[in-house]
């Protein structure tokens, strides 16, 4: 449905409102005659009705028989009566529907906005010595370009001055900044540190990472695969039965008045309001628990999907390294080394550096007063701590230095590293990891034999060894890693072909991905993109929150049915007593006003909280 069409669901929804209240106002409250009263009511059906019936009568000549069709036919059916009210009702139910859900459900549109919008509009480039702001467009490969604070990169390119870091975790999915030095390799959308760098560019704007992804974005969202929602599943049998049990009563009698009675009670209200009213009780009760719905269909489709993909960082993990191992040299105290390198550590912005400090904190070692610290970039962290010469570096660089005891230097690993040098000697190595979230074992454990999925994946633009330590921690077999956004859209792009795929990511390189997927859910609040491109997002960053918002989902289309089914059921009762000449048309809309409520009541039980909203050991 494109923007006019939503505009225009908007108005007719308005004006609908409008119409019944101005009619009932001239009715009772001025005792106006007929053909005044109902002025406001022939409006509405002219203005808002025949646009309807338009839009509905094209879905009749492609053969889409939903719910919305049979009332369109009661649309016309009261005209025919007289019953305007009815019929502007009618008008409002489906117009207000439709403007609902598409007031909910986010569009491409305001995805790729918010890319753009993310994106520098200048490149800050260097000519004979001074600095000129250009357009992005203007800036050509091999020019040279300066990178301020905390500026976001504009184009691919490679360090050829300076010493910094960069945060690249929106785009790669790693969760640490990365040092930079001459001859670093940078992409666009990082942003930098508090350190000015120079680069030389190897890509034009339009060919680099950030903007791939954008085009990845495009492509996505163009072939997202259209879900047949669940009204339109029950009415696209309950339209030609109750037309048929019209038709029946009408020939079998020769009483048209019949066929007219069958079609008032037949009008699909159970589906039209009953199923929105279960969906947005729903999406309240959600967002009382920190989920905010996007796109209905989520809450419709999450729980028949049986693949479920995650990415690595910030979804099963809390997106920060800590010190998960710390192998001593013989000769030293863990407990002393810890405290050396965190008395150190404190004057360090290195990322690993609040890695140390919390292990400290949470061992109760006491921090030592510090002197002569420098950090000189890429020679790595140097002080005095009670009198100790303390070094801080990598294996690389450890190597390459003539000190004592190297042949204790433990083989390389999964995960991040730092050295640590007391005296001149070799004393530890600390290791560091993205620890996965508390709740991660028993969540993913539940997940198959609570929710019925058939495959659980990790899928990561991480390292191999990264991906396979985690997953070997939270108990996930299947894995892809080193996994760039065109990748992962491809892997679930094949994925969902198959089966109906949940996807649950926090970064920009993860929106495409979450786009395509027939369910995206973005957890936490890193990336307004991705909150964009999900039909989910989860606030706080919680998997127990993913757990809820499949309980809801269930309880929701449970109710759903209900409500539909059983004012089904009784509309079908109240069609057989109005095919058989015991109702005629105005009380069979009285009926089925009276299933209309029923059906409602049942329908708005989907914003009560139950007793219980998970079922795995948090």
């Amino acid at each position: 449905m494109n923007y006019i069409w939503r505009r225009k669901t908007v108005f007719i929804a308005v004006l609908s409102i409008a119409a019944i209240a101005l009619h009932l106002v001239l009715r009772f409250g001025f005792h106006t005659g007929r053909n005044i009263h109902e002025i406001p009511l022939w409006t509405a059906l002219v203005l808002g009705g025949l646009p309807l019936l338009y839009e509905l009568g094209k879905k009749l000549l492609n053969r889409e028989f939903g719910s919305d069709l049979l009332a369109g036919i009661s649309i016309v059916t009261s005209i025919v009566l007289g019953e305007y009210l009815a019929g502007t009702l009618v008008v409002l139910m489906l117009s207000g529907g439709e403007a609902l859900e598409n007031y909910a459900v986010q569009s491409a549109s305001s995805v790729l906005r918010a890319l753009a919008k993310r994106m520098p509009s200048v490149a800050h480039r260097k000519s004979n010595g001074k600095v000129v702001d250009v357009k992005l467009d203007e800036v050509s490969v091999e020019d040279t370009l300066i990178l301020f604070p905390h500026d976001i990169c504009p184009v691919d390119g490679l360090v050829i001055e300076g010493h910094g870091e960069m945060d690249e975790s929106f785009l790669t999915g790693e969760p640490f900044k990365i040092e930079k030095a001459p001859g670093s390799m940078v992409i666009s959308g990082a942003i930098n540190g508090d350190s000015a760098l120079t680069i030389r560019a190897i890509k034009r704007a339009v060919d680099s990472r950030y903007a791939k992804i954008m085009e990845v974005m495009r492509s996505s969202e163009e072939n997202r695969p259209r879900m047949r929602r669940l009204g339109d599943q029950l009415g696209a049998f309950y339209t030609p039965f109750a037309i048929a049990v019209a038709l029946v009563a009408w020939f079998s009698t020769g009483e048209v008045v019949r066929f007219l009675a069958v079609l008032v009670v037949a009008t699909p209200c159970p589906l039209i309001i009953a199923i929105p009213v279960a969906i947005i009780g729903s999406i309240s009760l959600c967002a009382r628990r920190g989920i905010i719905i996007k796109n209905p269909v989520v809450l419709e489709q999450i729980q028949r999907c049986r693949v479920v993909i995650f990415d690595k960082t910030g979804t099963l993990t809390y997106g920060e390294p800590k010190l998960t191992e710390q192998m001593t040299a013989p000769g030293f105290s863990p407990t002393e080394v810890l405290a050396l390198a965190a008395s150190l550590e404190r004057y360090s912005k290195h990322p690993l550096a609040s890695a140390v400090l919390a292990a400290a904190k949470k061992a109760g070692v006491r921090q030592l007063e510090a002197a002569e610290i420098s950090e000189p970039p890429g020679q790595g962290l140097r002080g005095t701590v009670s009198g100790h010469q303390v070094q801080i570096t990598s294996r690389g660089k450890l190597v390459r230095q003539k000190v004592a005891g190297p042949e204790h230097l433990p083989g390389i690993t999964s995960g991040l590293e730092c050295m640590v040098v007391i005296d001149g000697t070799y004393a530890a190595t600390f290791r560091f990891h993205d620890a996965p979230r508390e709740e991660s074992v028993s969540f993913i454990g539940h997940l198959a034999p609570k929710h019925h999925f058939k495959r659980i994946m990790l899928l990561s633009g991480d390292r191999k060894s990264e991906v396979e330590y985690l997953a070997k921690e939270v108990g996930i077999t299947e894995i892809h890693a080193e996994k760039n956004p065109e990748e992962k859209l491809a892997i679930v792009r094949g994925e969902t072909a198959l089966a109906k795929t949940l996807y649950v990511g926090d970064g920009i390189n993860d929106a495409p991905a979450i786009m395509a997927a027939t369910v995206g859910v973005a957890i936490g609040q890193n990336s307004d993109i991705t909150a964009e491109a999900a039909g989910a997002v989860i606030m706080e960053g919680a998997l127990k929150r993913v757990d809820e918002l499949m309980h809801i989902s269930h309880r929701m289309r449970t109710i759903a049915l209900q409500s539909a089914m059983g004012g089904m059921a009784l509309s079908v009762i109240g069609m057989i007593f109005a095919g058989m000449g015991y109702l005629v048309p105005v009380e069979g809309a009285i009926v089925q006003e009276i299933i209309d409520v029923l059906a409602v009541l049942n329908a708005l039980r989907a914003a009560w909280r139950p007793k219980q909203l998970t079922d795995f050991d948090t």
